[in-house]
């Protein structure tokens, strides 16, 4: 008797991990399916975004003690439809962002500036890098929250 109550018991845990298994992988094809909307894909503001058609080259610096900000900025300016061509940390510290327009085009550093929720961009030209905008990320910027999956 007690040989079958074991069985019968091996039977159920086998099931139920099968269901959770398959549970979890229902989950996943529903996250990264294109049609579901998330927080971060949510429809924004066409002035936060790249211009149609047009390669906004950005270099995003962490100008903060805080770790993995130019990560987060790089996800959602990525998100936003502009490549982020650069990515690292600066020798200089500020409090506040910093958007650089680098080369002329003082409505794509508006936009980058945007789409990361600030408001003043500085002209300071410089042919010799190959981006178009620079981000200066400050202590005080904050990235919008991730989307919470339970």
């Amino acid at each position: 008797m007690e040989r079958r109550t074991l069985k019968r018991a091996a039977v159920a845990i086998g099931v139920v991990a099968a269901a959770a298994v398959l549970v979890g992988a229902v989950v996943l094809r529903t996250r990264s399916h294109p049609g579901t909307p998330s927080v971060e894909s949510a429809p924004t503001d066409p002035a936060a975004r790249a211009p149609e058609g047009v390669r906004v080259r950005v270099e995003v610096l962490n100008a903060s003690v805080v770790h993995g900000l130019a990560r987060r900025a790089t996800l959602l300016l990525r998100d936003h439809d502009f490549d982020v061509v650069t990515i690292g940390s600066s020798a200089e510290r500020f409090d506040s962002v910093q958007v650089l327009d680098r080369s002329g085009h003082p409505e794509w550093a508006a936009r980058v500036a945007k789409a990361l929720g600030v408001t003043h961009v500085e002209e300071r030209p410089d042919t010799s890098r190959y981006v178009d905008v620079t981000v200066l990320l400050g202590a005080r910027w904050r990235p919008p929250a991730k989307p919470f999956y339970p």
